[in-house]
Parts: structure tokens; C-alpha cells; sequence
């Protein structure tokens, strides 16, 4: 289960294990070998995480991928629930009335990510094997920096401790537990030891921009598997995912619907991406829901999807609307309904980490 860093040097289809769930298999994205839709499990609270993992893992939806890190302080929650609720139960059939078996750890495509904090390369183990403990597993399928930002360590909990004690992990202080000496090819070599050593089996970033995962690109042992980036019709990042697919680069899109709900919390007043006429026109022709339309336009682009849901029905649709092959959503979608979507793109992030951080320098990554 194990694998080197020159492994998993370059992307490609056998940079990775393929899953053994045929419902993971049938959604994924062509040109890596993760499923095609992960469930987001940020704003998940603990108390509904079970409930949450077995709609979205055991339910029609098939899902395989789970997304977590640290800083939604729920990842031991998730583990309960995986060791409780999910292994050693038998997925959804899909009604096909074919043979399955119970679900085990290497069924499922855990995602999980190194908080700022623990961006000093001497910390990146200790940070990932906390997650490890708390997801009750032995290895993650692929982990990320979260954030190009370091920021100031804290202290980890005691051996033992399952959980956060306090989301002191999670606190810039409006830009002043940022730090500057703490160099991201540094964290990127200690993050390659994670896969040489086989507790990982890819490696990768989120939020990075252009110039950044240039840089960290052309220096480095490892290529990243991966850049998670928020990415949805008002935002569609043309650049970036034009950047990384010249290099090989896997792009996930997260938020693929737009997070109003999210910033709406910070008191913001924001558009609502589900709502937007264009839309909501080619969901109706289609006869499904504008969601759909906006995550199939997600994976036509090439990319894969992180969607968080609770909702078993809407789990269920989700997974329905990136799934490819002959007469597919993803497939039926027409040029000039690309070029439509697409053109709806103003730029429009919903995650503004220069909002957090004040005057700090690294609001420039974004």
C-alpha cells in the first residue's frame, strides 16, 4: 500500500492505486485516479457527521471520497463514524442487483490537509500523524498544505488526545501569527518524505495561485498531485487550471456551487451562483437542478469536485451530475452551454483570506 516519492514523481493513471469500489471508478476523473466527487465535510458539526458519512458512503450516492482537515475540528468525529458506521457495511447496490462486499479502509479516498501552524518542516509528521490518529487510519490517500501562509506554532495536544482542544490552530489573529520565515519548498521536502516513507500516497496544495505552484513546481522532487482551489461559475479560474493542465497538475474545484451560506456568516451580503439566470435557463431545459449543471460543468472542464451536503437526496444528485459516459450531464453539455457558464465567471471569491489576515503581507496570494 506503501509507495516512493519516485512513485508518484509525475501525475498520470499510475501515479496512484485505483480504488476498488466500481461505483468510485465509474466517477472518475480521467485523468487522475481519485473519484470525481468528494464529500466536503467543512461546516459538518459533530454531532451530524455520522449521519452525514452514511447517506453520503452507504447511500446511492456511492460516495468514496471524504475531504477533511484540522481546522473544521471534526476529523475525529469522522473517524469514529468511518470505524463505527462504515467499515464492514455493505454499499448501495445502485439497484443493479450486483455482488458487493462490506466496505473497508482502502474502498474509501481519505483527503486531509496540514494546517499553517504546522508548516515548519520539523512539525509536517507530527501534524500529519495527529490527523492519522484522528481519522483512525494508517495512511491518507492524499494530503495538502492547506494554505500557503505559515503561521505561528501551537503546541500539539497531549498523546492520546482525540480532537482540538481549543481552535488556536485555526487563528491568524488578523494576520499576526503569520510568519515569514518558514519557506514553502521547505515544507514541500518534508511533505515528499511523507510519501516516501508511505504514510501518504500523494501529495499536494490547495489555494495556491500561478506564481506560487510555478515556483514550488520547478523545484521540486514531487510535482503536487493536486492544487483545491475555489472554483464555480463566478469564479472559474481560467488561468490557473489552464496553468495546470499544461503541467499535469489535477485541479479540484471546491465550493462548486459558491459558498454563500458561508460568507453570509462573516455578514457579508454575496450573490447567490445557484440563482443566476443563465443558470437556472439550462438546469430547466435539462430538467435538473441548477447544482447539477454546475458541477458537470466542473468535471467537463476537467477537474474534480469537493461538495459538502448533508442531505441525502442532494448527496445523491450531486454524485448523479459528475458522473461521465454515453448520455451523461457531463457528456450532453453543449459548447455554447460551456461558453455560457463559463462567461458568467466575475472573479468572485467567497473565501477572502485577505479579509482574515489584515494587512499581512500574504494577502498578495490571492
Amino acid at each position: 500500500m506503501a509507495g516512493t516519492a519516485a512513485s508518484y514523481g509525475r501525475l498520470g493513471t499510475g501515479a496512484a492505486t485505483a480504488l476498488s469500489s466500481s461505483a468510485a471508478d465509474s466517477s472518475s476523473c480521467a485523468n487522475t485516479s481519485m473519484p470525481a466527487l468528494g464529500l466536503g465535510t467543512f461546516l459538518i458539526i459533530r454531532e451530524r457527521i455520522s449521519a452525514a458519512l452514511r447517506s453520503a458512503v452507504l447511500g446511492p450516492g456511492n460516495y468514496r471520497r471524504i475531504d477533511c482537515a484540522p481546522v473544521y475540528f471534526n476529523e475525529d468525529a469522522i473517524g469514529d463514524a468511518l470505524r463505527d458506521e462504515i467499515y464492514g457495511r455493505m454499499p448501495h447496490d445502485g439497484g443493479g442487483g450486483g455482488e458487493t462486499k462490506p466496505l473497508s479502509r482502502e474502498d474509501l479516498f481519505l483527503v486531509s490537509k496540514l494546517p499553517g501552524v504546522y508548516m515548519r518542516p520539523e512539525h509536517v509528521e507530527a501534524a500529519l500523524r495527529k490527523t492519522l490518529s484522528d481519522l483512525r487510519t494508517d495512511y491518507l490517500d492524499l494530503y495538502l498544505i492547506h494554505w500557503p501562509a505559515p503561521m505561528r506554532h501551537v503546541p500539539f495536544p497531549p498523546d492520546g488526545y482525540r480532537g482540538w482542544p481549543d481552535e488556536a490552530i485555526d487563528d491568524s489573529g488578523d494576520g499576526e501569527n503569520l510568519v515569514y520565515d518558514v519557506s514553502v519548498h521547505d515544507t514541500w521536502a518534508a511533505m515528499e518524505d511523507l510519501v516516501a516513507s508511505g504514510l501518504v500516497r500523494r501529495i499536494g496544495v490547495s489555494n495556491f495561485p500561478v506564481a506560487l505552484l510555478h515556483e514550488l513546481a520547478t523545484r521540486s522532487r514531487v510535482l503536487p498531485f493536486v492544487n483545491q482551489v475555489e472554483i464555480h461559475p463566478y469564479h472559474a479560474q481560467e488561468g490557473l487550471v489552464r496553468y495546470c493542465r499544461a503541467r499535469g497538475i489535477a485541479v479540484q474545484a471546491y465550493s462548486p456551487l459558491g459558498t454563500r451560506g458561508y460568507a453570509s456568516m462573516e455578514g457579508a451580503e454575496e450573490p447567490h451562483v445557484l440563482e443566476d439566470p443563465a443558470l437556472v435557463g439550462i438546469a430547466v431545459e435539462r430538467g435538473v437542478s441548477p447544482a447539477q449543471v454546475a458541477l458537470a460543468w466542473a468535471i467537463r472542464r476537467g477537474m474534480t469536485a469537493v461538495a459538502k451536503s448533508e442531505d441525502p437526496s442532494r448527496q445523491a444528485e450531486n454524485m448523479a451530475a459528475c458522473r461521465r459516459g454515453e448520455g451523461s450531464l457531463v457528456e450532453s453539455l453543449t459548447a455554447e452551454e460551456i461558453t455560457a457558464i463559463s462567461g458568467l465567471d466575475r472573479g468572485h471569491r467567497f473565501f477572502r483570506p485577505e479579509e482574515w489576515w489584515g494587512d499581512s503581507a500574504y494577502a498578495v496570494f490571492n
